[in-house]
């Protein structure tokens, strides 16, 4: 009876579809939160603003959903009115009423044996759109679930997962398409973009990230090593209805240390792609880092602006990436504009005029072992940055560190690592290791920073309400003033939060979200 109770509820809400149309006018319905960056610019902004720097110090627990499991909770709720969707590790999905936290369905995913990752099952949520929603799991395969029931509607396979592919990101949905990408790039897979139909699941496209022979860039790859280049995909893209591109960032090539069994620039590792949406053909790139040799993908969320850029109004593509630099685009023709640092690095002298490194001498991996900065983990990582409108700056979770890099022994076997060498972190003079930036995003310059004692993994959520939301490694949730970075309340939710906060409105009220350790915590203003 219970569970007829809480279909009934659902059915009653659900009264509307998601259309493209209003992923496309996301930013005009705040309460919601319809995509994993809130809207298909990336820029993680919310438009709410009854929590702003004058009250955000009242924000208390309003419910909060746990469950057991021994992995990273990486997960972006959405919210659509009334009802949140989200993910568990390694490969649930569930409705929850987002007033009270009440399970509305759960969908467990029974998964294979073995599955190999490199860093843990992990997923980071989900797609909707019409009265589907859309999952990648870590089998390598895409799924649709029926958002009323959770009832598995379609699924596709993307390829073998027992030769180390898996798909953890959440898929983008763009018009008829579900388009997602494959993770796997320690493990020597050959990384690629697909999309497939909304209604039934086939493939419509596929783009690899690594060229085959006869396609532009397999010169970038010595002999056969393109078979094994890498290149994956594990972060959500973002879109421009302008142009009809998405955009998305690659990673590593393969082996990531020894880049003697793969000389040449690699394309298009370490990249951002942008891609005709509707069939996948490549309208440019930009490599961030060619012949990287230090495990720093480029799988940071592409975020997309329209500023003006030395007198004259451009459509931008700004983005921190994990190498130390910050980079801005004309997102339209892929036309490098500028890139500065935005931690410390030793790799690379400078970025030259057409956007290539200019590499310092003696930084690549050894056997004896190279100090480099940034660390393997980057100046950045996964972790979602923010734009806001309002304050016209771009928030990044920065991280200052180095790691030793060592070169080692290169050979491939189907389905087990290929790492080509190893690294070991360093530990810092400093007392702080981490922080929250605010950066100028036309010209990367340091507007403010809030250091934390270790290197975070939280993404940031930027509202109207003059807020920026993050969270530390050591569970605490903060909210800073977004235009000064002064820290106005903070509360330690038990856990690491490896998670992107998000917030939504529900019956008139602004709700604030974050996954923090096992559990997903929502806070608001008291009554």
């Amino acid at each position: 009876m219970r569970f007829l109770i809480l279909l009934f509820l659902v059915a009653r809400v659900l009264s509307a579809q998601v259309t493209h149309e209003d992923l496309l006018r996301a930013d005009e319905t705040p309460g919601n939160w319809l995509t994993y960056s809130g809207n298909f610019q990336g820029h993680r902004h919310s438009g709410l603003d009854e929590i702003t720097t004058s009250n955000v110090d009242q924000l208390r627990l309003k419910w909060a959903f746990q469950r057991r499991f021994r992995e990273k909770f990486e997960t972006t709720p959405l919210v659509v009115d009334g009802i949140m969707y989200l993910t568990v590790p390694p490969n649930e999905a569930y409705a929850l009423d987002a007033e009270t936290g009440v399970v509305l369905w759960e969908y467990k995913r029974s998964l294979p044996p073995k599955i190999i990752v490199c860093c843990g099952q992990v997923n980071r949520g989900l797609a909707i759109q019409g009265d589907r929603l859309f999952m990648a799991t870590l089998d390598a395969m895409v799924i649709a679930l029926d958002r009323k029931t959770g009832r598995l509607l379609w699924e596709s396979d993307m390829i073998d997962y027992k030769l180390g592919y898996a798909a953890t990101h959440a898929p983008l949905v763009v018009k008829d398409k579900v388009i997602v990408g494959v993770a796997g790039g320690e493990y020597g897979i050959r990384g690629f973009i697909d999309a497939y139909n909304v209604e039934d699941g086939e493939r419509e496209w596929r783009f690899y990230t690594v060229p085959g022979p006869g396609e532009f860039g397999n010169d970038t790859w010595e002999g056969d090593s393109w078979k094994t280049g890498g290149a994956s995909v594990w972060i959500t893209g973002s879109y421009d209805p302008e142009t009809n591109l998405t955009y998305w960032g690659t990673g590593n090539p393969g082996p990531d240390w020894n880049g003697d069994v793969r000389k040449g620039d690699n394309l298009f590792s370490d990249a951002v792609v942008a891609l005709d949406a509707d069939t996948g053909k490549r309208k440019w790139h930009f490599q961030f880092t060619p012949h990287d040799v230090h495990d720093w993908d480029a799988t940071q969320i592409m975020v997309l602006v329209d500023r003006a850029f030395q007198g004259r109004d451009r459509a931008l593509l700004i983005t921190a990436n994990r190498n130390g630099f910050y980079y801005v685009l004309d997102r339209v023709t892929g036309e490098f504009l500028h890139a500065s640092e935005f931690v410390k690095q030793t790799w690379a002298e400078r970025i030259d005029e057409n956007g290539r490194p200019v590499r310092a001498a003696g930084k690549f991996p050894t056997e004896k072992g190279n100090k480099v900065f940034p660390m393997v983990a980057g100046g950045t990582n996964w972790m979602s940055p923010a734009y806001s409108p309002r304050t016209g700056l771009f928030y990044v979770t920065a991280r200052e560190g180095s790691s030793i890099y060592f070169k080692g022994e290169a050979v491939y076997k189907p389905g087990t690592r290929f790492w080509g060498g190893h690294f070991r972190n360093q530990d810092q003079d400093e007392d702080w290791k981490g922080a929250i930036r605010a950066l100028d995003p036309v010209t990367g310059a340091l507007v403010w920073e809030h250091r934390m004692f270790k290197p975070a993994w939280a993404g940031l959520v930027s509202t109207a309400g003059g807020l920026v939301f993050g969270g530390s490694e050591e569970g605490y949730l903060k909210a800073l003033d977004a235009k000064t970075g002064e820290q106005l309340w903070y509360i330690n939710l038990g856990g690491r939060i490896i998670a992107s906060p998000m917030t939504y409105e529900s019956k008139g009220r602004q709700h604030v979200a974050v996954a923090a350790g096992n559990g997903l915590f929502v806070f608001t203003l008291p009554d």
